[in-house]
């Protein structure tokens, strides 16, 4: 599923441009030329990623990154400053608000998608387009391909999700909640047994390959993958 790209930028020719660019990258842009109006589509759906732009109508993009870092629901969500002040206190002053970066106009179009690609890379990995592999399994996020030990290996998309989820995310348990936020996504209402039922499914998946010894269950706790 290609990421989202929120960008909140009130000069509508730069909004247009990196809009464009974005998609023709793959990802998937939402615009707004206000924090009002990033707040109304991120109210609806939370985005992959946030392009802020310092220098907004109304509430400045530094305190809505600092909003957003101290909601629980959007302290994740990877924040790439944009603006034209580019003096290193201005720098510093953006990153301590909760950017994860800063890009500084005039920008390059390949260097901002460089620069969205490492933010997701380090903040949201499932969501880059690595392949990760662990213990002789193999996921291609770009090919939607799994192999165990060089065997295909045949899964259904929300299976295919989870596993790049904690492929990325090794060593770690999630509960059902936080699974289904992160897997099934913010606002989708389902029960939490659902996660079980395709936590089922997908160790029957993995195991042919003997790859299903890796998902572990943490009675009361959750589920994670365990490498060996």
């Amino acid at each position: 599923m290609p990421s989202s790209v929120l960008i909140v930028e009130d000069e509508a020719a730069i909004l247009e441009l990196i809009a464009i660019n974005l998609e023709h990258a793959g990802y998937v842009p939402l615009r707004a030329r206000s924090v009002e109006e990033a707040q109304g589509l991120i109210s609806g759906a939370l985005p992959d990623v946030v392009l802020l732009d310092w220098m907004l109508p109304g509430e400045s993009g530094i305190a809505f990154a600092r909003r957003l870092r101290t909601d629980r629901r959007t302290k994740s969500i990877p924040i790439i400053m944009l603006t034209a002040r580019a003096e290193e206190r201005d720098k510093i002053a953006g990153l301590e608000s909760g950017a994860d970066d800063y890009v500084t106009k005039p920008f390059s179009p390949k260097e901002l998608l460089a620069r969205i690609k490492a933010v997701l890379r380090r903040r949201a990995p499932e969501l880059t387009e690595d392949a990760v592999e662990i213990d002789g399994l193999r996921l291609d996020p770009m090919a939607h391909r799994v192999t165990g030990s060089g065997q295909p290996i045949d899964m259904g998309p929300t299976e295919f999700r989870l596993l790049h989820f904690f492929m990325t995310h090794p060593d770690r348990i999630y509960s059902r909640t936080q699974l289904l936020d992160e897997v099934w996504g913010d606002h989708v209402f389902v029960e939490e047994r659902t996660v079980d039922v395709h936590i089922r499914r997908l160790r029957q998946a993995l195991s042919d390959s003997g790859h299903d010894l890796l998902i572990e269950t943490v009675r009361g706790s959750g589920y994670g993958l365990r490498p060996r």
